[in-house]
């Protein structure tokens, strides 16, 4: 992991190192919520990235250890990112920037049915999230070990929790 230069120890200064940029924030929130895990996904994101951002922000992502690529070396365009286990684990801090959000802002675009599980049942939803999300890793990383010709079993189909920002 490429170390970029800190300024203190703080752990809110750490944090923000990592992950403290709305674009970075977004990335993740493609990755946990919506379901995008390609460049061309990001791209056509509603917040409208530019380019050398989001090349930046993925590399930086994979540096940090929040996410990895898969795919042929140098064909970002065919590659597919997933979050690590340290990426997952930023899990409860979205679910509380989506809480705040849907809490303060009147124009929210956050599902009202989401937003209410979260109010009323925020540890079975945060315990079932986190569980699509491993289920996911855990499938992604199984399939590159498939023998050529091999097919795949049918995945178990979970619903992709789709929540607007």
């Amino acid at each position: 992991m490429k170390r970029r230069h800190r300024k203190s120890d703080c752990p809110v200064h750490f944090a923000l190192e990592v992950f403290g940029d709305a674009w970075t924030l977004l990335i993740i929130r493609d990755l946990m919520f919506k379901g995008r895990n390609s460049y061309t996904d990001f791209l056509r994101a509603e917040e409208g990235i530019a380019t050398n951002v989001l090349a930046d922000r993925l590399v930086r992502l994979e540096e940090d250890g929040v996410l990895e690529k898969e795919g042929p070396p140098g064909r970002a365009s065919t590659s597919r990112y997933r979050l690590t286990s340290k990426g997952i684990d930023l899990l409860p801090i979205m679910l509380e920037i989506i809480g705040w959000s849907a809490k303060y802002d009147p124009n929210t675009a956050a599902d009202r049915g989401f937003v209410r599980r979260l109010r009323r049942e925020p540890t079975g939803l945060a315990a079932e999230i986190r569980s699509q999300l491993v289920d996911r890793r855990s499938e992604a990383q199984a399939s590159p070990r498939r023998a050529k010709g091999a097919r795949a079993s049918s995945p178990r189909k979970t619903k992709q929790r789709e929540v607007s920002s």
